[in-house]
């Protein structure tokens, strides 16, 4: 640590670690001298020593912070870890605990994303257990044994048959009411007790939301990617937003709703990753380096939510993060698979999966299915982009009408609404999950589903299913499933977006596998009549069961959650791993690349973006292409008849600085040698400044508002008024600059890959103008033709 050692008021020295020693005399105190510290281990900060006028000014409680609703400095923050690493180093040879201080230092990234991983494992079991227990509390409950879902309620008691009619164990409402099982009078009475748990679970769910963590509604990931680009929202990575959204977030997924816990799971991860990074001060007090964690946390999100950890790092990296180098890849590897791990210790399936829809096929595709399911990728392209249009026209109508000013109305309408339509039909009244398991899952002997009603007869167990025709059951099922795909995509338009916790994936990939069995039908039955067509010749021949219309659920699933999300990669990687179908990675790559050009040819972005762009954050995203012709000069700020706000470095006093503050708006501001010259010497942040003078008024005996203000290093001109301030230690010396003939395009490449703030605009090496971040993503929309206005932050 640093230490100062004061003898008789007139020599100090700074006694470093390696026993060179800083040696500052001064003739009784007045003369004015600064001295160059090494950078203090623990505050990324540094120190100066100084005296009489040229007061201390770095070690200023805060400095190096941001503001809320403000971009970080990416080089900065990167800057500030390497001159704090290379300080470690250079200490490791002085003493016993430094080796150990910076053994810990190289270790405690991976110990963070460790603890991220037990965490989010151990989260996401509980959220899995609660969900099914209160899902299941709908339709009814275990008397012997209320904690049990009905699933574990009759296993418990040795049924050997888990059938969905024949459980003693379990007592729906009506017969807890002394009704009997089956009649008008049960129905309605379960019927109603359906309607009325669903507008509990939903009503507290909003009202906690509401109350404790506003940001705990919606899916998360849009501001998740936001963050990871390098914006602060404080506070959306709490602990109260963990708490409440976990929490609400099982509410919600029971009151039947529309939604799916597994984006909100990347949201609580990211939020267990920031809780937890304030353990290690080398990533919490860093927000560029917190970066690295949260990163790995999004994979650990995903992970857990699908039990596919490899997906879940292919997610990290090509949906949410910005800033991904392979250290980051590691450590997401790393934490992927510790959470899937403790997720499989817990087992919150039951079964020996920590897989969602396990299902195994053993039918190998034909090559003449890639028709129908490029097909299905198309059908999936659209049926996401007239969701994404649809649900954007809506949030938009939410936010700038009066409907979002009662936002837990609205969760009680959707949720009555919901519920009303859901429960007459057995394929929308079950849980979302469920209803994807059964479509993906073959038809075999113990299926009692009317889906798979074939007229076939079971004589031999052993023995292949054979093709088989359609039974009246497959008939009535498919209308019931056209019913239940009107409803679940009106729903889910109307449902993502309002304030509970609610993710997208699970929806999606429902809406794509109804639409996908009903085609794998249609295939099927196609084969069965005309087996002799040259397509199916060969394959179909012998009788044998060579179409499987569970995978084209499948598909069908990957397509349009593809077309929503517009991943592609981490796409096919999670439905392989959800499904444990490795065989059918041809498939489910064609749907995807057909879902997702057919969606970026019908509307260009995301849900995931669009929704970013709606809520006005300032996100430049690397994949959009800048084709515009216009030089930095046109974007630059003041435009060229206008004054620009700078600092001179050494001819302001303490009153003009505090005066230019009031007056503008500006987060920084140019330091130049002087109005005449304009030639640039720093750039100084606004909130550093506040932050100097408050703490030079508080401290330092003698500063008023007649002080000057300088940013020099030499002495400045001897005056006989109050002693000067000295900020140079809160000047960056070397801020990126560019000329005014700039091309655009490389502006936006900057702003991009070196993820700045701002860049200063020179001509001939004077200052002309600064251009922010936020100023560039208004040019992109001005030339987008998109409201500017739009961008809401810096």
């Amino acid at each position: 640590m640093a230490g100062y050692e004061f003898t008789n008021g007139t020599r100090v020295t700074y006694v470093h670690s390696d026993d060179d020693m800083i040696d500052i005399t001064t003739s009784g105190a007045t003369d004015i001298r600064s001295a160059r510290v090494p950078e203090d281990d623990e505050t990324n900060v540094n120190y100066s020593v100084s005296f009489s006028g040229a007061h201390e000014t770095a070690d200023i409680p805060g400095i190096g912070q941001y503001d809320d609703f403000h971009t970080i400095d990416w080089q900065r923050d990167i800057a500030r870890d390497r001159m704090r690493h290379r300080y470690i180093i250079k200490k490791k040879q002085d003493s016993l605990w430094s080796l150990i201080e910076g053994a810990h230092d190289a270790w405690s990234g991976w110990l963070c994303v460790l603890l991220v991983g037990l965490f989010t494992g151990v989260v996401a079991g509980v959220i899995d257990i609660g969900a099914s227990w209160m899902t299941d509390l709908k339709f009814g409950i275990c008397p012997q044994a209320f904690w049990l879902n009905k699933e574990q309620c009759c296993w418990s008691f040795n049924e050997t048959s888990f059938d969905v009619g024949n459980c003693s164990q379990w007592l729906t409402w009506a017969e807890v009411l002394g009704q009997a099982k089956e009649g008008a009078g049960s129905y309605i009475i379960s019927y109603l007790f359906y309607i009325v748990w669903a507008l509990l679970f939903a009503a507290l769910s909003a009202s906690l939301v509401r109350m404790f963590a506003p940001y705990a509604c919606g899916s998360g990931i849009p501001e998740i990617k936001t963050i990871l680009s390098g914006f602060i929202i404080r506070g959306y990575l709490g602990k109260w937003t963990l708490i409440i959204k976990s929490v609400g977030l099982i509410l919600s997924v029971s009151a039947g709703l529309s939604l799916g816990k597994e984006g909100p799971m990347v949201h609580i991860a990211c939020a267990i990753g920031n809780i937890l990074s304030y353990l290690f001060p080398k990533y919490g007090r860093n927000e560029a380096k917190k970066r690295e964690i949260l990163s790995a946390a999004a994979a650990a999100g995903v992970s857990v939510a699908f039990g596919a950890p490899i997906g879940g790092v292919l997610f990290s990296l090509e949906e949410v993060s910005y800033y991904f180098p392979l250290k980051t890849l590691w450590r997401s590897f790393f934490c992927a698979l510790i959470a899937a791990f403790i997720l499989r210790s817990i087992n919150p399936f039951g079964n020996e999966h920590s897989v969602l829809f396990f299902v195994e096929y053993n039918k190998p595709w034909i090559f003449f299915e890639l028709i129908p399911f490029i097909l299905l990728g198309i059908i999936g392209g659209v049926i996401a982009t007239i969701f994404i249009k649809a649900n954007l026209y809506w949030c938009r109508y939410r936010k700038f009408s009066k409907l979002g000013q009662y936002p837990v109305t609205e969760v009680l309408v959707v949720t009555v609404i919901t519920a009303i339509i859901a429960y007459p039909n057995p394929y929308t009244r079950m849980n979302t999950s469920q209803l994807i398991y059964l479509l993906f899952s073959q038809c075999g002997i113990s299926n009692t589903d009317n889906l798979c009603d074939y007229n076939r007869n079971f004589t031999d167990v052993n023995s292949a299913i054979e093709i088989a025709a359609a039974g009246p059951g497959v008939y009535q099922a498919i209308w019931l499933l056209i019913l239940a795909l009107i409803l679940k995509l009106v729903m889910t338009i109307f449902t993502f977006g309002i304030k509970v916790p609610c993710g997208l994936f699970i929806p999606s990939l429902c809406l794509g596998a109804i639409v996908g069995r009903i085609f794998g039908i249609g295939v099927e039955q196609l084969a069965y009549h005309y087996p002799k067509t040259f397509f199916f010749s060969g394959e179909c021949y012998a009788g044998d069961d060579c179409i499987t219309p569970g995978l084209y659920a499948m598909v069908g699933a990957a397509a349009v959650l593809g077309g929503v999300t517009r991943m592609t990669v981490s796409l096919v990687v999670i439905m392989f791993e959800l499904t444990g179908g490795v065989r059918y990675i041809v498939p489910l790559m064609a749907a995807a690349m057909a879902s997702k050009w057919v969606g970026d040819a019908l509307g260009r972005q995301g849900i995931y973006d669009a929704h970013i762009a709606l809520n006005g954050y300032p996100f430049l995203d690397s994949k959009d292409e800048f084709a515009h012709t216009s030089l930095a000069a046109d974007v630059m700020q003041p435009k060229r008849n206008e004054t620009l706000s700078v600092i001179t470095q050494d001819s302001m006093t303490m009153d003009d600085v505090e005066n230019l503050l009031k007056e503008t708006e500006h987060n920084g501001y140019p330091v130049v040698v002087s109005r005449e010259s304009q030639y640039l010497v720093g750039f100084v942040l606004r909130r550093d400044l506040n932050l100097a003078i408050a703490n030079a008024k508080r401290l330092v005996d003698g500063i008023c508002g007649q002080s000057l203000v300088v940013f020099s290093s030499g002495n400045p001109p001897q005056t006989l008024g109050p002693p000067p301030l000295k900020l140079k230690k809160i000047l960056d010396m070397a801020p990126i600059t560019i000329t005014d003939q700039t091309p655009m395009e490389t502006v936006v490449d900057m702003f991009r890959k070196l993820g700045l703030r701002q860049t200063l605009v020179t001509h001939n090496g004077r200052l002309l103008g600064v251009i922010t971040k936020k100023d560039v993503l208004r040019h992109v929309k001005q030339m987008d033709n998109e409201d500017p206005s739009s961008v809401l932050f810096n």
